[in-house]
């Protein structure tokens, strides 16, 4: 199979310089790679002259239009049997493409969704976002771990779809605002098969702070209501436990100051999360720092999200 890489890029060449290292080293050779520049003023060009001679590598530049359309450009010059589409802040596993050949081909997929990780190299708190973007106890595990691969719904930061979908279905319908929930739930609605592939795993190399994860956060929140417009049905239980959650904070915190009743049992849950937390993280990544860290990863995670789902329904409701 000839895979097309796609990646959009915005103002971060140096990111590209450590993704397009581990493209180098795939152990599966036969892909190419299309590198989008969505308006960048910080361009990326020359990091992908440097690779010429390693890598088969198209670049195109295009005024500033957003990860989604950007995408759906590259695919449209993608001359490969099925498009991988990475976020430029991913390093891959030196097998990523010769295991994801493997999973299309056995199980006959038409689409795939991938997980993310940390690497051992990434500082501690990398290893403590990743913890509260992929755990049990923030997430459920749905962004990498289900007992139904056909229930997950594919992220833009390591997806990829066979060219077929995407001339069936026309791509993004979104420059961004969760385009690629979107996205994977009209790919399932049109019969075709997405899974998750857990072994097509990405090191997901985020250079968030703390604010820029609480930003991004709660964008998500907002990105479902944003999806549910065009799938009513996209916004279930497991949706609103990021909201519950900060519910629940908030009424400690009054019940502490105003009323004072059930107030140690309360406290009491929140004891035996955080501990969960802490500790979970601890035993993964061998570092109680980077538990620590990632107990207010996760909160914040949580909360945010919280808040951002209900800003967006609430705004929702007024536009009518």
């Amino acid at each position: 199979m000839y895979f097309s890489v796609i990646i959009p890029v915005y103002n971060r060449p140096s990111e590209v310089f450590e993704l397009f290292t581990s493209l180098v080293h795939q152990s599966y050779k036969d892909f190419e790679v299309i590198l989008i520049e969505d308006g960048s003023s910080l361009k990326a060009d020359q990091v992908a002259m440097k690779f010429n001679s390693e890598l088969t590598i198209r670049y195109f530049f295009q005024e500033n239009q957003g990860q989604g359309f950007a995408r759906n450009f590259g695919m449209t010059q993608a001359k490969g049997d099925f498009f991988v589409i990475l976020d430029s802040d991913v390093i891959l596993p030196p097998d990523y493409l010769k295991n994801l050949d493997k999973a299309i081909s056995d199980r006959k997929l038409d689409a795939f969704g991938g997980p993310d990780a940390a690497a051992e190299d990434f500082s501690n708190l990398q290893k403590a976002m990743d913890f509260a973007m992929t755990s049990f106890w923030t997430t459920g595990g749905i962004r990498g771990k289900l007992k139904d691969p056909s229930k997950y719904q594919a992220r833009g930061f390591n997806m990829g779809v066979s060219r077929k979908v995407f001339e069936t279905t026309g791509g993004f319908l979104d420059p961004k605002h969760g385009e690629d929930i979107e996205w994977s739930i009209r790919i399932k609605k049109a019969g075709f098969r997405l899974e998750l592939v857990a072994e097509a795993f990405v090191y997901h190399k985020r250079k968030n702070t703390l604010k820029s994860f609480s930003k991004q956060a709660f964008s998500f929140g907002r990105n479902r209501v944003n999806v549910s417009r065009f799938h009513p049905e996209a916004i279930k239980l497991v949706h609103w436990m990021p909201t519950f959650f900060l519910m629940f904070l908030i009424s400690i915190v009054v019940n502490a100051i105003f009323v004072q009743v059930f107030l140690i049992p309360h406290v009491l849950i929140f004891a035996i999360w955080s501990g969960l937390v802490i500790y979970q993280a601890s035993l993964k990544y061998q570092s109680i720092v980077v538990g620590d860290l990632a107990w207010m990863t996760s909160v914040i995670q949580l909360c945010s999200y919280g808040a951002g789902l209900v800003y967006e329904l609430v705004r929702k409701f007024y536009r009518g």
